[in-house]
C-alpha cells in the first residue's frame, strides 16, 4: 500500500512550510516532484530548494505531467487530464514494498486544487497537511482582513466571475485561477481590487485601488510579468466600496 502526504507548501516562500509538513517530508520514503514544462521549471526549481533544505539526500522522483486537452468541453478535459496525470504518478513510483510517498503542494491542497481528486483515481491511502493559501499570503501582503465586519467571503473562479458577474449577494469575492483579468468584464464602478502575482516569491507583485484605476495597471502588469516569466499565479479581492 503507497500512503501519500499532500503537503501544503503556501504560496513560494521557503519560510511557508509549516513544522508538521518538514517532518513529513523528512519521514517520506520518496518525494515526487511534478513538472509542467520549461516555462514553469520555476516552480519545480522551489520545489527542490525546500528538499536540498529540509531533506537533503532523501530519494525524490520527477515526474512530467500531461497537459489538459483546451478543445475538449471544460469539465470533460478536467476529467480526462486528471487522469492522465493519476497514471503519471503510479507510473513514477516505485515502491514495491509500499511505502510513504509525499508532494508538496502550492498554497492549500484542499483549496482549488485537484492533487486529492487525482490521488482517489489510485488505490493509495491520502492525508493532507495543511499549508498556507494563497489567499491568507494575499491578505498579509496587503496588510487588510479578509472579511468586511460581520460579512461573509465568497470564492469563486475566474471563469465563475467572467460567466456570472459579480455574485449580487456577496459584498467580498476572493477569485482564484483568473488566467485573463476576468474582473475586465465588470462594470468597475463601486469595485475596489486588491490584486497579488508571485506571492511569498522575490518576484511578488501588488496593486490595489478602485477598480476603474487599478484594474488597466494589474491587465499591463500581469501581461509584462507572464512575458517575462513564461507564467504567473495571481489571486484578487473584490470588493463593494461601502464594504471595504
Amino acid at each position: 500500500m503507497i500512503d501519500l502526504v499532500l503537503i501544503g507548501a503556501g504560496t513560494g516562500h521557503p519560510d511557508h512550510l509549516t513544522l508538521q509538513g518538514v517532518r513529513a517530508l523528512q519521514e517520506a520514503d520518496l518525494v515526487l516532484i511534478p513538472r509542467k514544462g520549461a516555462d514553469k521549471e520555476d516552480l519545480a526549481h522551489l520545489r527542490r530548494a525546500m528538499l536540498d533544505r529540509h531533506r537533503p539526500g532523501g530519494a525524490v522522483v520527477e515526474v512530467d505531467l500531461p497537459v489538459r486537452d483546451a478543445e475538449m468541453p471544460y469539465l470533460q478535459g478536467v476529467e480526462a487530464w486528471h487522469d492522465a496525470i493519476a497514471q503519471a504518478w503510479a507510473k513514477a513510483v516505485d515502491l514495491p514494498q509500499g511505502g510513504t510517498v509525499a508532494m508538496l503542494v502550492w498554497g492549500d491542497p484542499s483549496l482549488y486544487d485537484s492533487s486529492l481528486r487525482i490521488a482517489a483515481r489510485l488505490d493509495w491511502r491520502a492525508r493532507v497537511i495543511p499549508g498556507i493559501t494563497a489567499i491568507q499570503a494575499l491578505c498579509a501582503a496587503h496588510t487588510i482582513p479578509l472579511n468586511s465586519l460581520g460579512n461573509e467571503v465568497r470564492i469563486t473562479t475566474g471563469r465563475r466571475l467572467r460567466e456570472a458577474g459579480f455574485p449580487p449577494d456577496a459584498d467580498r469575492v476572493v477569485v482564484m485561477l483568473d488566467g485573463a483579468c476576468a474582473f475586465s468584464t465588470l462594470p468597475p464602478q463601486g469595485l475596489r481590487i486588491w490584486w497579488g502575482a508571485y506571492l511569498g516569491m522575490p518576484e511578488q507583485l501588488l496593486d490595489a485601488g478602485p477598480l476603474a484605476e487599478a484594474g488597466p495597471r494589474i491587465e499591463g502588469v500581469r501581461a509584462a510579468a507572464r512575458a517575462a516569466h513564461g507564467w504567473i499565479m495571481d489571486c484578487y479581492l473584490l470588493a463593494r466600496n461601502d464594504a471595504h
